[in-house]
């Protein structure tokens, strides 16, 4: 496991929430807490969330254009160009 040094009771997350806090957002790297010894959740600060989102976003985009191509559902980027600049030339 990669984030060995930040794994924490639920314990410590009551008695020091706010310290907790401060540290999420100073070190960018996300806390497991556990409950009688096993992992139950993982906390992190908005900014590192943020970021995590728009990349899931990002590799979901990629993952359907790549099962369009699969499909065959493309064009060749020269029709794509010629239609787009027959629409821009048209009254």
């Amino acid at each position: 496991m990669r984030y060995r040094t930040q794994i924490q009771p639920i314990s410590y997350l009551k008695a020091n929430a706010a310290q907790v806090l401060l540290q999420l957002a100073e070190q960018r790297e996300p806390m497991i807490i556990t409950q009688n010894g096993e992992a139950k959740a993982v906390i992190q600060d908005i900014a590192s969330y943020d970021k995590t989102q728009e990349t899931l976003a990002l590799l979901k985009i990629l993952a359907l254009g790549k099962q369009e191509i699969e499909a065959g559902k493309v064009k060749p980027v020269t029709q794509v160009v010629a239609r787009l600049r027959a629409k821009l030339a048209a009254p």
